[in-house]
């Protein structure tokens, strides 16, 4: 009698070790799963910025005539992308707060403004603690994930020369070159 209660619980031991088993596994996988498709997800907004800035830089390209050169191409396309920036007026360094719900966080940021034309200068020159102003109101807006992405520090970097180009009549701020980005 004690053999047959010994043989009934030997089968139901191992179907329930069977079935944990096999739940054991189906979560792992699920959690597999979700982390690739997180994963890809997280990696596609990069390739979505690269894809979409390709087809511009393709006509940027075609558009303008090349210059030759005894250098390489590589390095007649930079002096060429080098010779057509304006007129560069750098801007002392911003250390401002991010906005943040989970601690501190700083940013430093050196930044040098494409002006259209000469007369310009003499503009900023006058406005410089309404434009200090005005990046520093802008960044300190931002979230650490907001400007941690390249497709964040274009949106930034628009959304800077937008408001700066509204202050300014003598002209307008054609691009905006980070020259320093550090986030602590």
């Amino acid at each position: 009698m004690a053999d047959e209660e010994k043989t009934e619980e030997a089968p139901a031991e191992k179907k329930s070790s069977n079935m944990l088993m096999i739940i054991i596994i189906v979560v792992l996988v699920l959690i597999i799963v979700i982390g690739g498709v997180v994963t890809v997800l997280l990696m596609g907004d990069d390739e979505e910025d690269n894809v979409s800035s390709a087809p511009q830089e393709q006509v940027e390209k075609t558009t303008k005539p090349k210059r030759r050169s005894s250098s390489s191409s590589l390095d007649t396309e930079t002096q060429r992308l080098l010779s057509d920036i304006g007129i560069m007026y750098p801007l002392d360094s911003f250390t401002v707060n991010l906005k943040s719900d989970a601690g501190r966080r700083y940013l430093k940021v050196t930044m040098s403004l494409e002006l259209e034309g000469e007369e310009l200068s003499l503009e900023l020159d006058a406005k410089v603690a309404v434009l200090r102003d005005r990046i520093i109101r802008i960044l300190t807006s931002k979230t650490l994930e907001e400007i941690s992405s390249k497709k964040g520090k274009n949106k930034v970097e628009r959304q800077i020369m937008d408001v700066l180009n509204a202050m300014i009549s003598d002209g307008q701020i054609k691009g905006i070159y980070f020259t320093e980005f550090v986030i602590q």
